[in-house]
């Protein structure tokens, strides 16, 4: 899964329509439509601004996806765009694609084809950060255990949200779902039953810059 992080335009041409591509970072139907509202604004003389979105829902569990054909034959708009974003597991995304009529008929073929195609130059100028779901974990220890820990992190692929180094050890830890059960379990092992653990539930996150961020 990937978010927007970046977003890029690009315009395509096809028998002197233009095809004006614009992709946004959105982390919410909100603010979707704001943006949505705002694009219509800026190109008010163009015949249709087609669109799709796909953000979290609120407790980032699902995702919903959302798209408009705005006046184009159903079916030749929207949905493409829709297709693109969900086939490359983009989510935060809201894709609007301006067209500004040529003259011509260009047919449901022609249709799909120019949208789509705007969308992807588009993303080939954005920026994407992969990002995964994971399980947030606080781990209280001391010093004489911190490097077995940190081994098995490493090994367990865990990530350090933050630390606090005091006269004992905090760590606030993000964990892959996939290596949840076996992170506990190597805990348990190290310290015989005895860890101090707190799960603070299911998260979204990535990496960028080198820092982990959560969604």
């Amino acid at each position: 899964m990937q978010i927007l992080t970046r977003g890029g335009t690009a315009e395509y041409v096809e028998k002197r329509s233009r095809f004006i591509a614009t992709l946004v970072p959105v982390t919410s139907e909100e603010e979707a439509q704001a943006q949505i509202d705002a694009l219509k604004k800026k190109y008010y003389d163009a015949r249709h601004n087609c669109y799709a979105y796909i953000v979290f829902s609120e407790d980032k569990k699902d995702v919903i996806e959302r798209s408009s054909d705005d006046g184009e034959p159903s079916g030749t708009a929207g949905r493409p765009i829709l297709d693109i974003l969900s086939g490359n597991q983009i989510v935060n995304i809201l894709a609007v694609v301006t067209r500004y009529f040529g003259g011509t008929l260009l047919g449901s073929g022609g249709l799909v084809r120019a949208y789509s195609t705007a969308v992807k130059d588009a993303l080939d100028n954005s920026d994407l950060t992969a990002v995964s779901r994971g399980q947030r974990l606080v781990l209280k220890l001391d010093y004489t255990n911190l490097g077995s820990v940190q081994y098995k992190m490493r090994e367990c692929r865990v990530s350090e949200l933050s630390g606090d180094y005091g006269n004992c050890v905090t760590l606030n830890l993000v964990v892959p779902e996939e290596e949840v059960q076996k992170f506990k379990k190597e805990l348990t092992t190290l310290f015989a039953g005895k860890e101090d653990v707190e799960d603070l539930g299911s998260v979204t996150y990535g990496q960028s810059g080198g820092e982990v961020f959560l969604l």
